[in-house]
């Protein structure tokens, strides 16, 4: 029986996709509510203005919700950064590393951690933009300014993301895929009608070439390949286990590998690099000292130093975030405790040494990629003069969240004796 019937007559999968798809339309219903007491005309003349700052990433990651000020005007963005923080900490906290070894329970608590987080950072960040959109004057934003807005406003926008929080964690547990990821796919996907649009109004108005919106989608296909043919492709170390004989029965003695992937860090590294390095643009919209805007002039997307900087973090993060999420050392005691080895090395500390090299090589190419991902669609359409409503790190989302949902779907199907949703291959997930 063929993927396409398994979706259909299995009911499990078939609750499963439903249940995620409402659980997003509810989501996407939830960004045209606005929170009261913003004049919203005056709110798109504003972000008009904001496109080069933090803002705009975070209206593009909220799927327009923030340049609307709805009630998910800050999205799931508290929530990741809450679980990067805790991840950070289980390193130089040893209370959170001692709970991140106690399995299943500990990585609840850390959990219910994150969570605490997550409202702490909302509760700052939405007081903040309140605070921030009062002082505009010109247009009025606010249209009743003082304390009441500031906490209707906090209190609101921390009840949209924790509502947000809770839509990611039942579509997890109860739907397909991974729910914050899926929530942030599905913000960026919204956006790509209205990008069509603008493009067909650009052709027919004679502004945009033929051969221009070819060139766009050249660009478009070959960086879909080049994140499909990256993501899936991993260095994988080949791994014996040694016979061990108990009672009657022979144990091990199989050869296995472990795979490292090229892209260990995922999207993490382009997100942080994009924050940092639109900090000035976001200064200098609240306070427009000259110094501060001057240093914002020098960091547009379109010099030179820009890209310098944004490739040199994105390098910075990738090995940063690579050596945090990948224990090298947890994955040489895990081999040597269960009798693996690596042909040639021997366990314990060789093995964990041995690892990092290989890991450390391979992070570089996994940089330079996702770079040029990031670096690259934008520097074409630039220099054609072309628009291009999606960047890399985008494209790079979308891409890689789409491969790991329909390689959870391929696995369920599967594992239940049908054919893989494609026919003739089976897709892996950055997971795999």
């Amino acid at each position: 029986m063929s993927g396409a019937d398994g979706l259909v007559k299995i009911p499990e999968l078939r609750k499963r996709i439903l249940f995620s798809l409402a659980m997003l339309a509810v989501y996407r219903i939830g960004v045209h509510v606005p929170t009261p007491g913003v004049d919203s005309a005056a709110l798109q003349q504003v972000f008009a203005n904001m496109k080069g700052t933090i803002f705009g990433w975070f209206n593009l990651f909220s799927g327009g919700a923030l340049e609307r000020f709805s009630i998910f005007a800050l999205g799931v963005m508290p929530y990741i950064s809450s679980s990067i923080i805790f991840q950070l900490l289980t390193v130089v906290w040893p209370y959170l590393h001692d709970l991140q070894k106690e399995g299943e329970q500990g990585r609840k608590k850390i959990t219910q951690f994150t969570r605490y987080g997550t409202v702490l950072l909302c509760l700052v960040q939405g007081y903040g933009i309140a605070a921030g959109l009062e002082h505009y004057n010109n247009p009025m934003v606010v249209t009743h300014p003082g304390l009441a807005f500031r906490l209707l406003t906090t209190v609101t926008l921390t009840a949209g993301t924790v509502f947000l929080m809770w839509v990611g964690e039942q579509i997890s547990e109860r739907g397909i895929g991974n729910g914050i990821s899926l929530v942030i796919f599905a913000g960026i996907a919204a956006r790509i009608p209205q990008g069509l649009a603008s493009t067909l109004g650009l052709y027919r108005s004679g502004e945009l070439s033929f051969f221009k919106i070819l060139m766009v989608l050249i660009i478009i296909f070959a960086t879909f390949f080049c994140i499909i043919f990256v993501e899936r492709g991993a260095r994988r170390i080949p791994v014996q286990y040694a016979k061990r004989i108990v009672g009657r029965k022979v144990y091990g003695g199989q050869n296995t590998n472990l795979p490292l992937k090229v892209n260990t860090s995922g999207v993490i590294p382009p997100i942080f690099a994009s924050s940092l390095i639109m900090f000035p643009a976001t200064l200098a919209t609240f306070f427009p000292f000259k110094r501060v805007q001057e240093l914002t002039a020098l960091l547009q997307p379109d010099r030179m130093l820009y890209n310098i900087i944004f490739v040199g973090l994105i390098v910075f993060f990738c090995y940063f975030y690579t050596a945090v999420a990948f224990k090298t050392e947890d994955v040489s005691e895990n081999l040597k405790k269960y009798g693996g080895f690596i042909p040639g090395i021997r366990p314990g500390a060789p093995t964990a040494q041995y690892i990092d090299y290989v890991l450390s090589r391979i992070t570089l190419g996994g940089a330079v990629y996702i770079s040029l991902i990031c670096v690259l669609p934008t520097f074409f359409t630039q220099t054609m003069k072309v628009p291009f409503y999606f960047g890399g790190t985008s494209v790079l989302i979308l891409v890689g969240v789409a491969l790991d949902t329909v390689a959870q779907i391929e696995t369920f199907l599967l594992s239940r004796n049908y054919e893989g949703f494609m026919k003739h291959t089976r897709v892996k997930g950055r997971s795999a």
